[in-house]
């Protein structure tokens, strides 16, 4: 799926998603990463669903979001209601969804200068 978008400076947009990656701009992942609109951990410590828990989502509420977009992959998969307590305890917002779903919201929620951070599983996972 090719996304076409107009880039505002000093922002992060995803530029298309396939089984061989996520291109975010000029740059190319093909394993978890977290994103901002303004920074991108490349490298989170996460192989599927089941490892993502308080500690690895620390990175995520390190960036201090409004709202968290994870995206699972090909198919969507729901946190623990344990894992979920994190967000809750935080008061910050999260939707769990397909990585593809994920992408294109993570656009649309940046477009609009909303603080928002996605935390994304290829579609190989």
């Amino acid at each position: 799926m090719e996304f076409n978008l107009e880039i505002p400076l000093n922002e992060f947009f995803i530029r298309s998603i396939s089984e061989k990656g996520i291109c975010v701009n000029k740059d190319f992942f093909n394993a978890p990463f977290v994103m901002s609109g303004q920074m991108i951990v490349p490298q989170w410590d996460v192989k599927s669903i089941d490892d993502i828990n308080e500690a690895s989502l620390q990175v995520v509420f390190d960036l201090q979001p409004e709202v968290v977009l994870i995206g699972t992959g090909k198919t969507q998969v729901f946190l623990p209601p344990s894992t979920q307590a994190h967000f809750f305890q935080r008061n910050i917002g999260f939707e769990v969804m397909t990585t593809d779903a994920a992408c294109r919201t993570f656009n649309l929620l940046v477009a609009e200068g909303r603080h928002v951070v996605a935390a994304l599983l290829p579609l190989i996972s």
